[in-house]
């Protein structure tokens, strides 16, 4: 696209924000004219999702209203776990779909799914985002896999998939319906990583941090072995799930490290608004783990992804206990101005809204304004990698 004309796409999407117009235009164009370039990009590959179909899916919606949006997505979802029931034995009818139109799981058989994929070992990681079954990951294990190795491979990808497209249905967060799909991506991916986990070698903790009134729920995945491991935090930004950035991190299960991977603050689940005191959940996060007996205190990092570079940033300013840290696309300073508003559709807008706690534009500026790192840039000094 052309810098004129992506100008003109972002000035129309932010006209459409003022005069609270994008559902009209989003009915007429589509709601992908008003989503970021990489949305198709990001959940296609959290997926394995094939990405010309997922963008025609995206496409196909015309709404962002709950019934239109959550409706599309929970019914691609409610696809996947049927495809389930019909390769697995053991699944059959274990997901209710009620006239409501949610998918609940009924105490499934989730050892079923786990005794399929057992012959797979370690290329359960890769079989995960494979795209297609003729990948090169699937043949490899195929040929260590049981005569049922095609059936325990669809319903592994069937289940990413689930995941994926309620996790699209839960975006951006706010609503009861979106928080139910939520609530459902969350509760799927828990079941599969405690099955994927053991098998490529790695030990999963769910961890509850109470903090000031609210509270953090991550995954801290670590190698199996009495040795204390190097460990990276991870968190990701506005609308981002633990899911999300676990599913595709699996691949990386032999690194030797271990990761502890967190919503951010003031999304989803979180009680509290995100504020600049959010800054004192991601250190009380960093004194809890850097006492567990299996992380080395001495070697922590921590990654930040979209909004949550900001807080990368900012730890990297403030803790004493970080080695290093990674920001890869972090608002810093303009991002937080009203010119840096420009071309945001009133989707995130209204998902800054509901993060901050903000009761109007004008209070959403302010608390942004509060987040510049500006004054911080001088006080950060271990290393620190800026990707955009």
């Amino acid at each position: 696209m052309s810098f004129a004309k992506d100008t003109l796409r972002r000035l129309f999407i932010t006209t459409c924000m003022l005069t609270s117009t994008t559902v009209f235009a989003a009915h007429r164009l589509g709601a992908g004219l008003f989503l970021p370039a990489l949305f198709v990009l990001r959940y296609a590959s959290m997926g394995g999702l094939d990405r010309r179909l997922f963008a025609a899916q995206l496409n196909g919606v015309r709404s962002f209203k709950d019934e239109a949006w959550c409706g599309h997505w929970n019914a691609l979802a409610r696809q996947q776990l049927a495809s389930i029931e019909g390769v697995l034995p053991g699944f059959a009818g274990a997901f209710d779909t009620p006239a409501t139109g949610s998918a609940h799981a009924k105490g499934p058989h989730w050892a079923a799914l786990r005794d399929a994929l057992a012959p797979f070992g370690k290329h359960v990681a890769e079989l995960m985002s494979s795209r297609e079954a003729s990948g090169a990951a699937v043949y490899r294990a195929g040929e260590q896999a049981s005569p049922g190795s095609h059936q325990a491979m669809t319903a592994l990808r069937c289940l990413v998939k689930a995941i994926t497209y309620y996790q699209v249905s839960a975006f951006p967060g706010g609503s009861a319906a979106r928080m139910e799909a939520y609530a459902l991506s969350r509760s799927l991916f828990n079941e599969l990583i405690d099955i994927v986990g053991p098998l490529v070698g790695l030990v999963v903790e769910r961890h509850r941090i109470e903090v000031d009134g609210d509270a953090v729920e991550g995954h801290l995945v670590m190698p199996a072995g009495r040795e204390r491991h190097p460990l990276a935090i991870i968190t990701n930004g506005l609308e981002g799930t633990s899911q999300e950035l676990a599913i595709p991190l699996l691949r990386y299960h032999d690194s030797g490290m271990a990761v502890f991977i967190m919503e951010m603050p003031g999304t989803y689940a979180y009680r509290q608004p995100m504020s600049l005191a959010s800054e004192g959940i991601y250190h009380a996060v960093i004194d809890q783990l850097s006492a567990h007996p299996g992380l080395d205190p001495r070697r922590i990092g921590f990654v930040g992804v979209s909004f949550g570079a900001h807080w990368a940033a900012r730890m990297a300013a403030t803790s004493s206990k970080l080695r290093c840290a990674v920001a890869c696309g972090a608002p810093t300073h303009h991002s937080f101005q009203v010119k840096g508003a420009i071309g945001i559709p009133e989707i995130i807008i209204k998902a800054l809204v509901n993060t901050t706690g903000a009761n109007s534009l004008i209070d959403l500026g302010r608390r942004l304004k509060a987040l510049s790192l500006r004054k911080r840039y001088g006080q950060i000094k271990v290393p620190l990698l800026v990707i955009n």
